[in-house]
C-alpha cells in the first residue's frame, strides 16, 4: 500500500524534529548554496565583499580610536587588534541580520509547500560561514605580516567558531519567528546590531571590564568569542575562561529558548507571512 503523510497543526511547545531536518538535508544545503551565490553572483569585487567590511571597519577604527582616542589593544598593534575582533562579529552581525530578514525573504515558498521552517533561518548563518572564512585567511595573513604566529591556543579556536555560530542561530531564531509576524522587528535588529558592537570588546580590549563585573559582562556570548579568538591567535594572554563559560551558558538559553519559540509560533507563518 502507498505510504501516506498526515501534515497537522499542533500547538503548544514542541520540541526539534531532527530526523525530519535529516529528511530535508538536501532543501537546507539547496539554501545555504543560494545564499552563498546570491553574495557573489553578478558582482564586481566577488570575494572581495567578504573582506571589505572587516577591513575597511579595521582602518576606521585604527584611525578613531587606536590613533586618536588611543584606546590601548593589550600590548598588540591596533589594526590586527580590531581586525581580529571584527572577524568573528561582522560574520554575527551578519548572519544575524540575515537570518532575522529569511523567513519575510522567502514567504512565497512558506505559503506554497510544507517543508521544516527551521531551515530558512539556519541557511543564512551557515552561508555566512563563507565570509568568515574568507575574512580570517586575511587575519592570518595579518599576523604573519606583523609578525604573530599563531599559538598551541589555537586548538581552542573550534570551540569559540561553533560558539558563534550557535549565538547567531539562536538570535536568528528569536528574530526571525519575530519578524515574520511584525516587519519593523528587521530595524530592530539593525539598531541592536550597532548597539551590541559597542557593547562587545570590538574596539576596547575585555581587560578594561572590573573584574567583580566579568562573570556579568561574559552572558554576552560573543565576548567570550572575541576575547577568546584574540587569546588564541594573538597570544594577549591566558583563554578568557570564565567569559567563554558564562556565554556558553547564555548561549545555551538563547538557542534553546530560540527553538521553542519558533517551533511554537511557525504554525501561523503561512497566514500571516
Amino acid at each position: 500500500m502507498p505510504v501516506q503523510t498526515v501534515i497537522e497543526a499542533r500547538s503548544g511547545w514542541r520540541l526539534i524534529d531532527w530526523r525530519e531536518l535529516v529528511r530535508y538535508k538536501d532543501l537546507l544545503t539547496f539554501l545555504v548554496l543560494r545564499d552563498v551565490r546570491v553574495i557573489y553572483k553578478q558582482t564586481v569585487l566577488g570575494i572581495g565583499w567578504a573582506i571589505i567590511r572587516p577591513l575597511f571597519s579595521m582602518i576606521v577604527f585604527s584611525v578613531v580610536f587606536g590613533k586618536m582616542a588611543k584606546v590601548p589593544s593589550d600590548g598588540i598593534p591596533y589594526p590586527i587588534f580590531s581586525y581580529a575582533a571584527l572577524v568573528p562579529w561582522t560574520y554575527f552581525a551578519t548572519a544575524m541580520t540575515a537570518s532575522t530578514e529569511s523567513l519575510v525573504k522567502d514567504r512565497r515558498m512558506i505559503t506554497k509547500v510544507y517543508f521544516p521552517r527551521l531551515v530558512v533561518p539556519l541557511a543564512p548563518v551557515l552561508a555566512k560561514l563563507m565570509d568568515f572564512a574568507i575574512a580570517f585567511l586575511l587575519l592570518i595573513a595579518l599576523m604573519l605580516g606583523y609578525g604573530y604566529a599563531p599559538t598551541w591556543k589555537i586548538l581552542f579556536l573550534p570551540i569559540l567558531v561553533v560558539m558563534m555560530v550557535a549565538t547567531a542561530t539562536g538570535a536568528g531564531l528569536w528574530l526571525s519567528a519575530l519578524a515574520i509576524q511584525y516587519r519593523d522587528v528587521k530595524y530592530v535588529a539593525q539598531f541592536l546590531v550597532q548597539l551590541l558592537m559597542y557593547a562587545a570588546p570590538v574596539v576596547w580590549p575585555a581587560s578594561l571590564v572590573p573584574d567583580q563585573y566579568r562573570l556579568l559582562y561574559g552572558l554576552y556570548p560573543m565576548a567570550g568569542v572575541i576575547e577568546g579568538m584574540r587569546a588564541s591567535l594573538l597570544g594577549t594572554g591566558a583563554m578568557p575562561w570564565e567569559l567563554i563559560g558564562m556565554g556558553a551558558i547564555s548561549t545555551t538559553v538563547i538557542v534553546i529558548s530560540g527553538a521553542f519559540y519558533f517551533r511554537r509560533v511557525e504554525r501561523v507563518f503561512a497566514d500571516v507571512a
